[in-house]
């Protein structure tokens, strides 16, 4: 399964989980003889872009207090996980390196990389020297603590890292925002990445104004696998993304049984889930390479009977939806919301 790994031991082994600026955005230096110019993210939002970016040295601390230092703002950035990868291209850059760039494709559809990048494999294990192999000036990577092992084996080469947190219960919209900010920092792209933010808030207004016209109340997210021919089913507890997205939206999140502290995930089985009443369930619409856990569903005698499930109250995202994603992934959940109570 390729959804983000968990903190805490609630799920089997799961896979763990910035060229050159646009010309319209303010493009400066196209680099040093020796490195290959990195190509534009040419997307039709991108282009029509008129924000500016900053040319000045830059000096930050990433979400482990560790200090970035760069002459200017980084324009070869290569990136290790889905998200950071999404806001890279938010922020109209296109990475010259990302890890698992076929899994980004199938899970990620709020940004579409272009063609051409280069593929270090897996997120877990990247191929380093494929990876400096494209002489980033920024390698942006997620950590889960300041001593994770990533974080050592890229100490050893002379090119900066900007280590982003990848989730946090307490708080998991505005460590959805804070990682896409410091992205943002990192390439001079700020002004860009206010323009995001601005449309996110409002998208988020305007989409709670929807769903208060509905009768619409209780709800979960889930996902699941299947292995050994048994089904274990994900919901979405109070500190995910997905969660919280869903309750700024008015609504409750049904689930309250034990969740991981970094992203808010649980784990249950389909008995556990006919346990949550009245509440309407929506799940992922993507379709994992390595099983299908929503036509294992369709096919038990059980989960036909839960009330969601008999009476039309269960509901596929669209596939493609990165429920860990940056600002255009979190508007993709919120306009899921939206679309599905409201149809």
């Amino acid at each position: 399964m390729k959804t983000r790994p968990m903190t805490a031991a609630l799920t089997p082994a799961l896979a763990l989980p910035l060229g050159l600026l646009l010309a319209a955005c303010g493009t400066t230096d196209t680099g040093s003889d020796d490195k290959a110019a990195p190509k534009a993210n040419d997307s039709a939002e991108c282009s029509a872009d008129e924000t500016t970016t900053s040319t000045g040295p830059v000096t930050l601390t990433d979400s482990y207090g560790r200090t970035v230092e760069l002459d200017k703002p980084a324009e070869r950035v290569a990136v290790l996980e889905w998200q950071q990868v999404e806001d890279v291209l938010t922020l109209c850059l296109t990475p010259v390196a990302v890890a698992d760039a076929e899994g980004y494709a199938t899970w990620d559809t709020a940004e579409e990389l272009p063609d051409g990048v280069t593929d270090v494999g897996t997120r877990g294990e990247p191929n380093l020297e494929t990876l400096f192999g494209t002489n980033p000036d920024l390698v942006i990577v997620e950590a889960y603590t300041a001593e994770d092992e990533i974080l050592k084996q890229l100490a050893k080469y002379d090119v900066p890292v900007l280590a982003t947190k990848g989730a946090d219960a307490a708080d998991p919209v505005a460590n959805m925002l804070g990682t896409f900010e410091l992205i943002a920092q990192a390439t001079g792209r700020e002004e860009r990445a206010q323009v995001v933010v601005d449309d996110f808030n409002a998208h988020l207004a305007e989409a709670k104004e929807k769903v208060a016209a509905t009768d619409a109340t209780e709800f979960v997210y889930f996902d699941g696998w299947v292995q050994g021919g048994n089904v274990s089913i994900r919901p979405f507890g109070q500190g995910s993304l997905i969660g919280e997205l869903g309750e700024a939206l008015g609504l409750t999140n049904a689930w309250t049984g034990e969740v991981d502290e970094a992203y808010g995930l649980g784990q249950t089985d389909i008995e556990g889930m006919s346990e949550l009443g009245d509440a309407t369930f929506f799940y992922t619409g993507t379709v994992d390479p390595e099983g299908d856990v929503n036509a294992t569903l369709a096919e038990n005698a059980v989960w036909q009977k839960i009330p969601a499930v008999a009476e039309g109250r269960s509901h596929a995202f669209p596939a493609g939806i990165w429920t860990f994603g940056g600002p255009r992934s979190a508007e993709q959940i919120i306009d899921a919301y939206v679309d599905l109570l409201t149809k």
